[in-house]
C-alpha cells in the first residue's frame, strides 16, 4: 500500500508548476505591455491622503510637494 502512495505522489505535479506555453504567453504579455513606465502619484494628493486636511497651509504644502518631486 505504501508504495502506491509513493506513486501518486511522484506523478503529481507540484502546486507551484507553471506549464512551457503560460510562461512564453506572459512572456509576450510582458513584452507588449511590460515597458510602460508608471505615472507618478499627485504629490498633493498623497499628502492630502496621507496628513489630515488643514495640518499644512497651502504655501507649506506646495514647498513639500516641490520637495517630493525633486
Amino acid at each position: 500500500m505504501n508504495a502506491d502512495i509513493n506513486l501518486v505522489y511522484k506523478r503529481a505535479p507540484h502546486p507551484l508548476a507553471v506549464r512551457g506555453d503560460a510562461i512564453h504567453a506572459l512572456a509576450l504579455w510582458l513584452k507588449a505591455n511590460g515597458s510602460r513606465r508608471i505615472r507618478q502619484a499627485d504629490p498633493r494628493r498623497v499628502m492630502s491622503e496621507r496628513y489630515p486636511a488643514g495640518l499644512f497651509s497651502e504655501d507649506e504644502m506646495q514647498v513639500l510637494c516641490e520637495l517630493i518631486q525633486n
